[in-house]
């Protein structure tokens, strides 16, 4: 695919997400010489800012978030892109000049791309007055918007969101972004999958026993508390980015790595998920909240400590899932997924159980209790694919030990890539495959959205792990052997 020059507009372009990712992926781009000519970057801000001010900022957090110089040369190509645009979000003075300029001015590529890194409850207002002003007719160029999650609440406010940007955009136009879809590991779990045959007998009920996904973190809240609060680890983590990972996991192979080929496969995956009725909800899902405890040796207080967090919360800050996928493929073998904050490590997962193998060849000898083949993707923060086997211990007797195998991901002079490089860059090129189809949205809502109603009805009581640990005890109860167990390590267990 091409990459085509555009003007980027980035809505919210002083907050945190701007600051931390998008303009760092940016220049990263320009380092590596990723950008088109014609690429202009246009910060839309409240701040009575120029270029001048506002280069010197880019620059300043720049340094910040790499800790080092910048390349003088590399900057100063980077820094000729960027311009400031002052304005309120609701105010029709801001769009109004915004298209006067960027259409008068034959610096700006008539291609447009608009990043609203902004509230999801400004979406519709900035899309709105976008219209208004035609800057989101094709006319004369492509125009693409990028949206942040949370999409939508629940299912009905995901609903509403949509019927709001149909009015405007066409489904072409509107990418979803997933960060989570554009690490680099996550993007190897499709070529581990489909480029290597030797896997794909194996990668079905016949001889996988359960796969767990998990999302670790060892930070709380932060400074999110009343976002936090309103949303929930469920809504934050699990509801997007996990079940992303599991259609990733679990899809057929698709007719072709194109977009709509990818995103139809993950639908399917997605209707596939067994239904959870709320007279089934304790029996897949469990939630906790992290109480005081000690991480990394330092004591920390517990989530109804962190700040804009009511005495009385029950937003649960770890959940974990149960779900069932009715096809021909995965049909009896269950999806564990789970993720909270303040856990023992920071830490993302995939961990594939295989069946334990039949032991009536070693019947005579002290070989009583195998363990289990496990096939580990390690995401973040080590990108690895390990397959741990069974061998024979050196000696006389008939012994064994888990040894595993390991495919380096990364070699050592190669530098890693933040999502956020390749999803911007996707956006130019046009390639829709790691952003979402509402379709995927919606489905994914309709999973867990029993769950949280459920939820919403028990305001009294909420368990409690404390942080540091890995979570509390009693999630073990999804699970439906007494054998399986949450798979903390990518290292077996004599490592």
């Amino acid at each position: 695919m091409t990459t085509d020059s555009c003007t980027y507009v980035i809505f919210g372009a002083t907050g945190n997400l701007a600051k931390l990712k998008l303009i760092p992926g940016f220049y990263h781009l320009e380092l590596e010489n990723k950008l088109p000519d014609d690429t202009r970057i246009i910060a839309v801000g409240r701040r009575p800012w120029d270029k001048q001010t506002w280069t010197a900022e880019v620059k300043r957090f720049l340094i910040e978030k790499s800790g080092q110089g910048l390349d003088e040369t590399i900057f100063a190509k980077f820094s000729a892109r960027l311009e400031y645009h002052r304005g309120n979000l609701d105010e029709a003075e801001c769009y109004q000049a915004l298209a006067t300029n960027v259409n008068n001015q034959p610096q700006f590529s008539k291609n447009m791309a608009f990043y609203l890194a902004i509230s999801p409850g400004d979406f519709s207002t900035v899309i709105e007055n976008l219209s208004l002003v035609a800057l989101l007719s094709e006319e004369y160029g492509w125009r693409r918007v990028i949206i942040e999650k949370p999409i939508g609440y629940d299912l009905e406010s995901a609903k509403a969101l949509q019927k709001r940007l149909e009015r405007h955009l066409t489904e072409e136009q509107i990418y979803r972004i997933d960060h989570y879809l554009g690490k680099g590991m996550v993007q190897n779990v499709l070529v581990f999958r489909f480029a290597n045959v030797m896997l794909e007998p194996l990668w079905n009920r016949n001889y996988i026993d359960h796969i767990q996904i998990t999302h670790a973190e060892d930070i709380g809240i932060g400074g999110r508390g009343e976002y936090y609060d309103g949303a929930g680890a469920m809504r934050d983590m699990l509801q997007s980015h996990l079940l992303q990972l599991l259609t990733l996991v679990a899809m057929e192979p698709p007719v072709s790595m194109d977009a709509e080929g990818l995103r139809d496969e993950k639908v399917k995956v997605l209707k596939s998920i067994r239904p959870i009725p709320k007279s089934a909800v304790h029996a897949h899902a469990f939630r906790a909240q992290y109480s005081k405890g000690t991480v990394k040796g330092e004591k920390v207080g517990g989530y109804l400590d962190e700040a804009n967090i009511p005495g009385d919360s029950t937003t649960e800050t770890y959940a974990a899932l149960k779900v069932l996928i009715d096809n021909w493929r995965w049909r009896g073998v269950p999806f564990y997924l789970r993720t909270g904050k303040r856990l023992a490590a920071g830490q993302s997962s995939i961990s594939i159980c295989f069946r334990h193998p039949p032991l009536q060849f070693f019947r005579d000898t002290p070989v009583d209790c195998m363990n289990p083949n496990w096939v580990l993707l390690g995401i973040q923060p080590e990108e690895c694919i390990r397959m741990e086997m069974t061998v024979k211990e050196p000696g006389l007797e008939m012994r064994t030990r888990t040894t595993s195998l390991d495919a380096s991901f990364r070699n050592a002079d190669e530098r890693q890539v933040d999502a956020y490089e390749d999803l911007l860059l996707d956006v130019m090129k046009g390639d829709r495959s790691l952003f979402l189809r509402f379709d995927e949205v919606e489905y994914a809502w309709r999973i867990v959205d029993p769950i949280l109603q459920y939820w919403a009805t028990e305001r009294d009581y909420i368990a409690t792990y404390p942080a540091g640990s890995w979570g509390p005890t009693e999630s073990q109860r999804l699970f439906e052997k007494e054998g399986q167990f949450w798979r903390n390590s990518l290292l077996p267990d004599n490592q």
